[in-house]
């Protein structure tokens, strides 16, 4: 018994110890001024449509207060629990990826375009977003054990035993399952269509295989195959191609595809060095497509200038390099995993969306996180951030000399 009583105090302590603020801060600021730009960028947009010029902020504000309360309650949520809870996360992912397939639960926003599944009184969100934060849970877990799981034996007797044990001492069988995974989702996902979103979970799985010591080798033939196989995706896909061709030259297509990115392209131009002012801003005014949404920072750019949309990215690069300097510092290989997952995962994204609307890469329907208006997703990417915070708690305090 007072033994029980001596771990049960101990796990206590683990999870009271403090926030890690400059992440908490980072993450703060970063939210609060991606809903005042959504304040600035839609305002234009809800007139349009005959609303209030505010409606857009107002639900993006609710939606960011309620994310909020759910980073917060992730922070105090022991992650160890996340540990079992990954397979129903997986599982809950995979239902919903099949899900939206299905006609009548998925929303028309594009022809041949099913990405979107209805959530009555919510509005929609895209399954792959749970994906995402599955996938990295149960990989994390999975990775974690993998200095301690017993290896299995094969029977050397057997032709297909010798083949197995030559595989196994490769490193490939233990790939399996995360490959199985992964593959799945490809699949599921090939069919919406979604490349970006696949995208942003096949490279924060390889972030934590990465970190979790899966040779180098694995990488060059995945990265090969894969590379392949999205080639072969984009070359055989009509609305893919056709995205190739408006990104390589958006001049030529004005009128056809081009016209989003150009208007992007005048917004970040004609915002000089010091923009031209909060909400002065010209391109959202029925000119520039999806303003407070995808190309929100296009909107940043014009408004704010070269020095406001600076501070922003400076911003996103400190959060990311704190993000890694919790990972090296976790308690435990499970929660620097997690860690490497969810803060990968975020710069990636970074990284797409500030690709896209510059033009540095072809359209891919990336968001910007905190930034891009979407309800759910910023309640996930904010869940996210309170699980790194979760982890932060549990950092060993440095000793004393």
């Amino acid at each position: 018994m007072p033994k029980l009583k001596r771990d049960l105090t101990m796990e206590q302590q683990l999870v009271r110890g403090p926030l890690d603020l400059p992440f908490l801060m980072l993450v703060v600021m970063l939210t609060s001024i991606g809903v005042i730009m959504v304040l600035s960028a839609s305002y234009a947009t809800a007139m349009g449509e005959g609303r209030d010029p505010i409606f857009y902020f107002l639900r993006q504000a609710e939606f960011a207060a309620a994310g909020f309360v759910l980073m917060y309650i992730a922070s105090k949520v022991n992650y160890q629990w996340y540990r079992w809870g990954s397979v129903l996360v997986l599982g809950l992912a995979f239902l919903l990826l099949v899900l939206v397939l299905i006609p009548g639960f998925h929303t028309n926003r594009s022809d041949n375009v099913k990405r979107w599944l209805r959530m009555p009184g919510i509005g929609a969100f895209q399954p792959s977003e749970v994906a995402k934060l599955g996938v990295i849970l149960y990989f994390s877990a999975r990775m974690s054990k993998r200095n301690t799981e017993k290896k299995k034996v094969y029977d050397i007797r057997k032709p297909s035993g010798v083949i197995f044990q030559a595989l196994d001492e490769w490193g490939f069988m233990e790939l399996v399952p995360y490959g199985a995974i992964l593959l799945t989702i490809i699949v599921l996902m090939y069919f919406e269509p979604h490349m970006s979103g696949t995208i942003l979970i096949l490279i924060p799985a390889a972030a934590i295989l990465f970190a979790g010591g899966i040779k180098l080798r694995w990488f060059a033939i995945g990265g090969t195959t894969v590379v392949s196989l999205l080639t072969l995706i984009i070359t055989t896909t009509d609305y893919m191609s056709k995205r190739i061709n408006l990104w390589r030259d958006p001049w030529s297509y004005p009128r056809d595809g081009g016209y989003q990115i150009i208007q992007s392209l005048y917004a970040i131009g004609s915002g000089g060095l010091f923009g031209v002012g909060f909400g002065q801003g010209r391109q959202k005014q029925g000119f520039l497509p999806e303003a407070e949404n995808d190309f929100i920072f296009s909107i940043a750019c014009e408004e704010l200038g070269l020095i406001g949309a600076g501070l922003i990215l400076i911003l996103f690069v400190l959060l990311i390099l704190r993000g890694y300097w919790i990972a090296l510092h976790a308690r435990d290989r499970f929660g620097s995993l997690l860690v490497v997952g969810i803060t990968t995962l975020m710069a990636v994204q970074v990284f797409l969306n500030i690709s896209v609307v510059t033009n540095f890469l072809p359209t891919t329907g990336v968001s910007l996180p905190f930034f891009s208006y979407g309800g759910t997703a910023l309640m996930i990417q904010l869940i996210e951030m309170g699980i790194v915070l979760g982890v932060s708690r549990q950092v060993p305090a440095p000793k004393q000399g």
